[in-house]
């Protein structure tokens, strides 16, 4: 019998129909969360910290792209992705907003209306603050791109170290040994916090970094904590 409580959206078709839009949205509004938190960081190192402002920024950004020359695998060209990943969200931020072209109309010498002139001396009031935000979403694309293409050495880590952990609880459970649904529930939240980290860290950290030295003992720690959510496992498969 139907829960009481179950609404339209939760059960049959439904459900099935919603629950990826559901997750589509969620996953867009973290993004454009994250992209937010990249601009205040952007925006307090430009104009608080860095002495260089935006030509730091400018130098991060060309520097994180040529790290992705060398990541680049037979037919598959990461610089190419990376650039392309900044330019989609860069255009879609900017370009379909019409802030782009709008900055393009102000710098022409042609003569505007009132309404534009209004717009264009708030535009120039805040011009540094709106190229800090240009150049950091397309820096946030760029190491975006990045994160995305560590994604199949991750999932391999997980899965090589997911198999070990069932050996391992299939000799346990053969021995008689203990198990453990403490251990297996907290092994499971603290990857969603170190995958919560590793991916704050790559799109959000103010500085230029070799991203392998951020994704590969996060991968390592992580495949750890896979085996010991795995080896405790607590019911029956």
């Amino acid at each position: 019998m139907a829960s009481n409580n179950a609404t339209f959206y939760d059960s049959g078709v439904s459900g099935a129909l919603f629950a990826p839009l559901k997750k589509l949205f969620t996953m867009v509004a973290v993004m454009l969360a994250l992209l937010l938190a990249a601009w205040i960081i952007d925006w307090i190192f430009v104009f608080r910290v860095w002495p260089d402002g935006l030509e730091r920024l400018q130098v991060i950004l060309n520097e994180d792209l040529a790290r992705a020359a060398p990541l680049s695998i037979g037919q598959y060209d990461v610089t190419q992705f990376a650039t392309r990943t900044a330019n989609a969200m860069y255009e879609g931020i900017f370009g379909s907003t019409g802030i782009h072209d709008m900055g393009l109309r102000f710098a022409s010498e042609n003569a505007l209306s009132v309404p534009d002139t209004i717009v264009r001396n708030v535009y120039i009031r805040n011009h540094q603050a709106i190229l800090t935000a240009m150049i950091g979403t397309q820096l946030f694309g760029v190491r975006l791109a990045l994160l995305i293409t560590a994604l199949p050495l991750i999932l391999l880590v997980y899965t090589a170290a997911a198999a070990d952990g069932l050996v391992q609880r299939a000799i346990r459970r053969a021995s008689g040994g203990n198990e453990s649904s403490n251990i297996y529930h907290r092994a499971r939240y603290f990857q969603l916090l170190l995958m919560s980290c590793i991916s704050a860290l790559c799109l959000l950290l103010p500085l230029s970094i070799d991203f392998r030295a951020i994704v590969l003992p996060g991968a390592v720690l992580w495949g750890l904590l896979a085996r010991c959510q795995w080896a405790f496992y607590k019911k029956h498969l």
